[in-house]
């Protein structure tokens, strides 16, 4: 490549390098697909169990109980009849225009893959929170997670697990799960160094500070990354749909598909008033629980 070249155009590699490496690391993965997958698949059965049974639960419970189950969940979390009269009307309307299956399908999913995420992203945001050099480790990680579009989860995890369940849980879980460690580790570094030390002065051990002291205070930006957590759960239920998760996501790709303008807004109705339930009522808790330490202070 002459001087006048290489300052007008960018140094490349050549075309079949290029292709060499992207089969290499391809047939690395499917080689890697195929002695580990049914492993993998059958480490996460009892998973897949439990969703199933979960989705039964909910698609075979009577729709009054359900709805009378979920009002009185609002109510404990937020103690506001308005919240709770509002999930009432919400859920009747959901089921009156025929999106009930549809939404507890959603709903188990979503719940499901909220519960994995907290399980897993509270621990490491204590640790991010609790080591700097943990942080320096994760926080890339979550830029990477955060950054990468959402059509790419959906990849590697088909091509190891194939679609269904288990494959769109995992790529909600990774789509969601940085919010909540992320706010988490926040939460945490912003406690008041006075307190932890007056905390100490008192005798209490690293754990109690931890889950006496710390965790309570930073309960409100830890609510908050369970929030985010959850929308971003439910803005992956129609990607998710593409990998045979059903749900709400796949009449909005059958209406994005065939241009069905009625179809496609009222399963997005659906799935935003899920997201402003699961909103309001997780933001009501967290203010109780912050004002309740207040109280006990």
């Amino acid at each position: 490549m002459s001087d006048k070249s290489w300052l007008s155009e960018i140094p490349q590699l050549d075309r079949h390098q290029l292709l060499d490496i992207r089969k290499t690391l391809d047939g690395a993965y499917r080689s890697f697909s195929r002695e580990y997958g049914d492993s993998i698949e059958a480490f996460f059965d009892p998973l897949l169990s439990f969703l199933i049974w979960f989705e039964k639960l909910l698609l075979n419970s009577p729709w009054w109980l359900v709805i009378a189950a979920l009002a009185i969940f609002a109510y404990v979390a937020s103690r506001s009849w308005k919240l709770t009269l509002g999930v009432i009307v919400a859920f009747f309307l959901i089921g009156f225009f025929g999106m009930w299956d549809n939404t507890m399908r959603t709903m188990s999913i979503i719940l499901v893959s909220t519960m994995l995420a907290i399980t897993f992203g509270v621990p490491i945001g204590v640790s991010m929170a609790r080591s700097n050099r943990v942080q320096s480790i994760v926080t890339p990680i979550l830029d990477i997670m955060q950054t990468m579009p959402a059509f790419v989860y959906l990849i590697p995890v088909v091509m190891l697990l194939g679609i269904g369940k288990i494959p769109g849980v995992i790529a909600v879980i990774i789509y969601a799960i940085p919010p909540v460690i992320r706010l988490t580790n926040l939460g945490i570094r912003l406690v008041d160094k006075e307190v932890l030390e007056a905390a100490t002065a008192y005798g209490a051990s690293p754990m109690q500070r931890l889950f006496g002291v710390q965790i309570p205070l930073a309960m409100p930006n830890i609510m908050a990354g369970i929030n985010q957590t959850i929308m971003m759960s439910l803005a992956m239920v129609v990607i998710a749909s593409m990998i045979g998760v059903k749900g709400l996501g796949q009449p909005v790709l059958k209406s994005i598909t065939n241009q069905y303008f009625t179809l496609g807004l009222l399963n997005g109705l659906a799935i935003v008033a899920l997201a402003i339930i699961f909103d309001r009522i997780s933001q009501s808790y967290a203010k109780r629980t912050l004002q309740n330490f207040g109280g006990h202070e």
